[in-house]
């Protein structure tokens, strides 16, 4: 029977991924939502850009946060 380690959580990348799952709904909802307004205001607008905008932190986190190759050099 396999348990749940850290090591296992880390190698799957368990909570990275489910991070970039939530801004992805959370994209999807805002942006139908933006998209459904009748006649938007500025409010709105930078609204939807901040969480659009976002994006590029996340996904930059998201594809930093992999394991980092071992650098066996000695110096």
């Amino acid at each position: 029977m396999k348990y749940i380690t850290p090591q296992l959580v880390n190698d799957w990348r368990i909570v990275p991924r489910i991070f970039i799952s939530l801004y992805g709904y959370v994209f999807y909802e805002t942006v139908t939502w933006f998209m459904a307004l009748p006649d938007p205001t500025m409010a709105q607008s930078g609204f939807v850009s901040v969480i659009v905008g976002s994006g590029a932190g996340f996904f930059g986190l998201y594809v930093g946060s992999g394991r980092k190759p071992n650098d066996d050099k000695e110096i």
